[in-house]
């Protein structure tokens, strides 16, 4: 008897995806924890690393848009598959910048920014650039689990690598441990390439079941038959939608950053916790986000299903951005350590279970043009990281590193209520 039920063939496409996350995430967070080691052994002080946090954000966000672009007019796979190889190459480069024992340390510094702006330039594209992955691969109205599942991915990289990369550095030494993690990138690199395609039709493994419940449904805009023609960078940035996601993940991302840039360097510095302990602490923070992106994607999904992508996309951003906002005041300033972490860690959570919505937004306001307004959305999202990385040591020097940490939680407020004016229910083309 012949089996008539769909392959899942879209479930091992994003398990690559989730792999892609966590190795990209490992890659380019491994100098936030080891942020302490390099500063002593390259003689930076905090101002200094500030400005080399910033290069690697400025590179990440220049490259945003571009990439989904790329990604649209290219394919995920041919793109991934490249930027995976730079990434294992560019970790290399980062371990030979000299030591201040062979260069001042203007050329010290300036070595190190230029790398990390690389770094951040061939990361950008993985997620504006491989949404059109998701958008090919799973039907309508269930995007938001898939990619809060990617997103888990990236949580889950930080969370494993951190006690991991804080062992191999007390053991090896920070460079080592670098030429270490490169592999991943190339290992990366040749399972996507090898496993992946761009269009379900053109897999071996994918049978007509799978096929017609990824297509059920699909407006013309959103059929994957044809590469779309290049939309200008005029009409993207005249949409009214597109603008108001933009500032919204804008002020999102900004607790993201504060988390990605500065905790673990906060709990190691200001709280005075031992590095093997703020590495656990860390992880737990990153399981949490894990957890929260995939939570967060599922009830996206299910919103959508029950109230449209209208208010099934902002109730889920509205809840979280508040949410976050209130663990994070808590976490801050409540007297006792061990609330204190709790709250800071459920604030990750509800930051990571607002991914998935925020996606999910560009998506369906970007319709055959996901991966440039997935790129026009990360691009404000990501240059937020740039002035976080540089204001944060000022406000803590000028008011103290509870109140830097903390105002975070006007960003996240800020970020719910202009969700409000965005409509995902209405596409670009449209």
């Amino acid at each position: 008897m012949p089996d008539n039920r769909p392959t899942f063939v879209r479930w091992r496409i994003l398990s690559i995806l989730v792999l892609a996350s966590f190795v990209a995430y490992t890659l380019r967070y491994n100098t936030s924890s080891a942020a302490p080691a390099m500063m002593a052994d390259l003689g930076l002080n905090e101002m200094q690393w500030g400005w080399v946090m910033a290069a690697l954000l400025t590179g990440y966000a220049l490259f945003q848009l571009p990439g989904g672009m790329l990604g649209d007019r290219f394919g995920p796979r041919r793109l991934l598959s490249a930027i995976a190889v730079l990434w294992a190459v560019l970790t290399v480069v980062t371990a030979m910048v000299p030591g201040k024992e062979f260069a001042s340390t203007g050329i010290i510094l300036a070595s190190l920014m230029s790398a990390r702006f690389l770094v951040g330039a061939a990361q950008a594209p993985v997620y504006p650039g491989t949404n059109p992955a998701i958008v090919s691969w799973f039907p309508v109205g269930g995007w938001a689990l898939p990619l809060g599942l990617s997103s888990m991915g990236l949580n889950l990289g930080v969370a494993i690598s951190t006690p991991i990369l804080v062992w191999s550095i007390i053991e090896f030494g920070w460079r080592t441990s670098f030429l270490y993690m490169s592999s991943l990138g190339f290992f990366l690199a040749g399972l996507w390439w090898w496993y992946a395609r761009d269009n379900p039709k053109d897999h071996a493994a994918v049978n007509e079941q799978e096929l017609e419940l990824i297509q059920a449904g699909r407006q013309d805009s959103l059929r994957v038959d044809t590469r779309p023609e290049n939309i200008s960078l005029r009409r993207l940035l005249k949409n009214r939608d597109v603008l108001w996601l933009t500032a919204s993940y804008f002020c999102m991302n900004y607790t993201f950053y504060v988390v990605f840039t500065w905790f673990f360097y906060f709990l190691v510095e200001v709280r005075e916790f031992e590095m093997t302990d703020a590495g656990f602490i860390t992880s737990a923070q990153w399981i949490a986000g894990g957890a929260g992106a995939v939570i967060g994607g599922w009830f996206c999904d299910k919103f959508c299903r029950r109230m449209g992508l209208r208010w099934g996309c902002r109730l889920p951003l509205i809840i979280g951005g508040v949410a976050s906002a209130i663990c994070l005041i808590g976490g801050i300033y409540h007297s006792s350590p061990t609330v204190s972490i709790i709250l800071l860690v459920a604030c990750f959570f509800f930051n990571q279970a607002m991914e998935g919505p925020y996606w999910t937004t560009s998506m369906a306001v970007g319709g055959k043009y996901s991966g440039a307004v997935g790129g026009a959305m990360n691009t404000g999202g990501n240059t937020i990281g740039i002035f976080n990385a540089v204001l944060v040591p000022w406000a803590a020097y000028s008011f103290g590193w509870s109140f830097a940490i903390a105002s975070a939680a006007m960003f996240s407020l800020v970020a719910a209520a202009l969700i409000l004016f965005v409509r995902p229910d209405r596409q670009l083309s449209q």
